[in-house]
């Protein structure tokens, strides 16, 4: 059906509307949101959102919902009126999905036929522009994503499918690599960084256009890619399989010493990378203590949160989530041991860490493992399940909610340092002061943080997150983390009770 529907999609805009591969789309779409979605809607409502979304490409439609029948109109006539199915008093939500579908694509049909200006849209547009009017209404997560743009976020998830090298501009139009990622087919081949690359397969390359050169470079895992490279006065042949190289995430340096861990998001690898680093730490002597860096950290897979945070903790819970479908409410546990081995830990993050960064860094807080530095952070606690659409194309549907270990829900509060930041140096000073002293300056507001439970009321959310605002990462993060570890008695202070 894939293989079928797309092209079908693809060629619309010659003729016919595919109303038949439309109608599949919605019938999967509108099933999964029905069944999964953390917030409940009716049929009637999913059909009046997505219908006003065809309103944004054609602006002289209005759509209404009538009696439980939903009108399609244009300026000077009714152009279709369909009666809006409602949830099975018994059985799964989702059965309402086929008989939704029917009457939308039917629906998408006459508008199809009445609008030139949806015709020039053409489906996949029409798709993209409802389903983003319904998610309005639900939650800014929740997405749908055409065939193209879903096998780009499925290359991401698992690792980018290629060669493990990036290629950037160089003087007088030299197209030179920029970074080699360790382990890769590049690196295997013993390619380093600042190498001209002069050819890929036969093919001569311009920084003049770099997005082509790149383009030269990818391919399936499996095939092969051949380079001319130079290197100083010397040129030569490098035959390279491309392969599924995992993006690097994990950034070390022992400075001080001190072991500082940078993590710039969660990849397929990124727990096998943070175990190497910290096992290689204590050879032969381990360091007084361990900086987790997660600012600017957007996230990626949960799964990888539990394991990062793991690394860390010997046992007991890192997260859980709750949602309205029986299969969102899990425990999240970890599986250790702690390969830190008990030493001081300063976890640092900013306005920009969210998603799973901010599950590692609300775990290794509520259990008492490490001190949050910084400021508040993005607030990204809600789950996307993944659903496969007949097109290519893939909906990110919100499922469930996920909670801290002490219960408070992440969405919207997001997490809140021990040592904040982000009220400028003196601040963050007084704050040092306060806890050699043995005084949590945030003590407060973390015990109101760590008693929420959702829903949460806005003003509630405002309170708290004000207590220490949302900031970039600046370097007194870097010197608040050494105090930190330099301070026993301030690190004791500060850490979760």
């Amino acid at each position: 059906m894939l293989v079928l529907l797309a092209p079908a999609l693809a060629r619309a805009q010659e003729g016919l509307f595919p109303r038949e591969q439309v109608q599949a789309v919605l019938a999967t779409a509108m099933g999964a949101v029905l069944e999964r979605h953390l917030e409940a809607a009716t049929p009637a409502e999913l059909g009046l959102w997505s219908m006003r979304g065809l309103e944004v490409l054609e602006p002289a439609f209005r759509t209404e919902l009538q009696s439980g029948t939903l009108l399609l109109s244009a300026p000077d006539r009714l152009l279709s009126a369909r009666p809006m199915p409602a949830l099975p008093a018994t059985g799964p939500p989702h059965l309402a999905a086929l008989p939704l579908s029917v009457a939308l694509s039917g629906m998408f049909d006459a508008a199809w036929r009445a609008s030139p200006a949806i015709r020039r849209a053409g489906p996949e547009r029409m798709l993209r522009s409802a389903f983003e009017e319904l998610f309005n209404h639900l939650d800014p997560y929740s997405r749908y994503m055409t065939p193209e743009e879903a096998q780009a976020a499925r290359a991401r998830r698992i690792g980018q499918s290629g060669l493990g090298l990036r290629l950037a501009a160089g003087r007088r139009e030299e197209v030179r690599i920029a970074a080699v990622t360790p382990g890769s087919p590049a690196a295997e081949a013993g390619l380093r960084l600042g190498d001209r690359v002069l050819e890929v397969d036969g093919e001569p390359l311009s920084a003049r256009d770099l997005a082509a050169a790149a383009a030269l470079l990818e391919g399936p895992a499996g095939t092969e890619v051949a380079l001319r490279v130079e290197r100083g006065r010397r040129r030569f042949n490098v035959l390279l399989l491309r392969s599924t190289v995992a993006p690097e995430t994990v950034h070390v340096q022992r400075q001080d010493e001190i072991l500082w861990l940078r993590l710039d998001g969660f990849s397929s690898a990124t727990d096998l990378r943070l175990a190497e680093a910290l096992t290689e730490a204590f050879r032969p002597a381990g360091p007084r203590g361990v900086v987790l860096d997660l600012r600017g950290n957007r996230g990626g897979l949960l799964g990888q949160a539990v394991a990062v945070a793991s690394a860390f903790l010997p046992d007991g819970v890192v997260a859980m989530t709750s949602g309205r479908h029986p299969d969102a409410a899990r425990t999240y546990v970890a599986g250790g041991p702690d390969l830190a081995r008990g030493l001081p830990l300063v976890v640092l993050v900013d306005g920009r860490t969210a998603s799973a960064a901010e599950i590692v860094a609300a775990a290794l807080s509520d259990r008492g493992r490490g001190v949050v530095v910084g400021s508040a952070t993005t607030g990204k606690g809600l789950i996307q399940a993944v659903v496969p659409l007949p097109n290519g194309g893939e909906l990110l549907v919100t499922w469930s909610r996920v909670l801290a270990p002490r219960g408070w829900p992440i969405q919207g509060l997001g997490v809140l340092p021990a040592v904040c930041t982000a009220l400028g140096a003196d601040a963050a000073t007084a704050a040092l002061g306060r806890l050699r002293l043995g005084e949590a300056p945030m003590g407060r507001a973390l015990a109101r943080l760590r008693a929420a439970r959702a829903p949460v009321p806005g003003s509630e959310v405002t309170a708290l997150r004000n207590t220490c605002p949302p900031a970039e990462g600046r370097e007194a993060d870097r010197g608040v983390a050494r105090a930190l570890i330099e301070q026993p008695e301030a690190y004791l202070a500060a850490l979760a009770r």
